[in-house]
């Protein structure tokens, strides 16, 4: 997931096309690799993992990867750093670990692609927040887009057929959506100084702690397996139990969140946040090969509804006046 509020000029007079390129392929390559957690972690549910401890690796390995490159970004400005403590453990808690632990909650009671539609109004949720909590008052077509969104998150939950619905499970993605409207909210805050990189790897290293604390505690169930892992799609795939730990921490989160980041300093945020939603898609294509899911028609009809009216809220936005030129930040 990339930032989705307040766009930052990319360079003073636009991108290069060798840039916007790079750009597009980092996005991309976030979105992709974001969007096989929920598919991979449900093989490790499926076989007695819990979500809490699918979480707990999926963050700790991923805090392994990316806390170098936060301490290089950071460049030794600790007091930086411990200014803005709070902002970073609000990060952690909420736009990290709750966020995947509610995601990989979700996805034990209901299928990956409406669990992850649900968190994806977060979108709607940051506009909401930000007219009630800073009077920022939408437009016409922010608000038609948001009332788009909401009338396909009724076909994406199928409650007009009157099919079976997971109340738990719905539960678990709005959780995700808060968190997720938490991340969105803390990233797009550039007046904290913190080099993106470094507020990434300290999430990352405060959710992962978090996790862990709850976990010794007995507060977070932490149950692991050493089975292997079958995954169901079309192909039948089984392998050993530490393929799927792996991928979770190096590929959905360590590369989801490093890619993410460099997309986000050469698009842009309004262009990162539109590739974003490719995540949707590549979770669907995941959930079909790995577990044979596949949404039923009115729930894809519901799908592209959600889409359609995120890119209405994005598109209402106002754009913020154009900063002044300044260096381009190093990752």
């Amino acid at each position: 997931m990339t930032t989705l509020t307040h766009d930052a000029p990319v360079s003073g007079h636009g991108a290069s096309a060798s840039r916007l390129s790079a750009g597009l392929t980092f996005a991309l390559v976030s979105s992709l690799s974001f969007g096989l957690s929920g598919a991979v972690a449900r093989g490790l549910l499926d076989t007695g993992w819990s979500p809490g401890a699918a979480t707990l690796v999926r963050v700790a390995v991923a805090a392994l990867v990316v806390l170098p490159l936060g301490l290089v970004a950071l460049r030794g400005r600790w007091a930086l750093l411990r200014r803005n403590a709070t902002l970073v453990v609000l990060y952690g808690v909420l736009a990290v670990a709750g966020a995947q632990f509610c995601y990989f909650s979700a996805v034990q009671h209901m299928q990956v692609a409406p669990a992850l539609l649900i968190e994806y109004t977060a979108p709607a949720a940051v506009v909401l927040w930000l007219w009630l909590r800073h009077g920022q008052r939408p437009g016409p077509v922010t608000l038609v887009g948001a009332a788009v969104a909401a009338a396909g998150l009724v076909l994406v939950l199928d409650v007009v057929s009157g099919a079976e619905l997971s109340a738990v499970g719905v539960a678990w993605a709005l959780g995700a959506m808060v968190g997720a409207t938490a991340y969105f909210l803390i990233s797009a805050d550039e007046g904290n100084g913190l080099p993106p990189l470094t507020l990434a790897a300290g999430g990352l290293v405060v959710g992962a702690t978090s996790l862990g604390l709850l976990g010794l505690t007995g507060l977070l169930p932490m149950r692991a397996a050493t089975t292997e892992v079958t995954y169901a799609g079309p192909a039948g795939t089984t392998v050993a139990w530490w393929v799927p730990v792996l991928v979770l921490g190096l590929v959905t989160a360590g590369v989801a969140y490093t890619s993410g980041i460099a997309a986000g300093r050469r698009l842009g945020s309004r262009l990162a946040s539109f590739v974003a939603l490719t995540e949707v898609l590549a979770a669907v294509v995941a959930a079909w090969l790995l577990l044979g899911e596949l949404p039923r028609a009115i729930q894809l009809l519901g799908g592209v509804l959600v889409l359609a009216g995120v890119v209405g809220v994005k598109l209402g936005e106002g754009r913020p006046a154009r900063l002044a030129e300044r260096p381009e930040p190093v990752l």
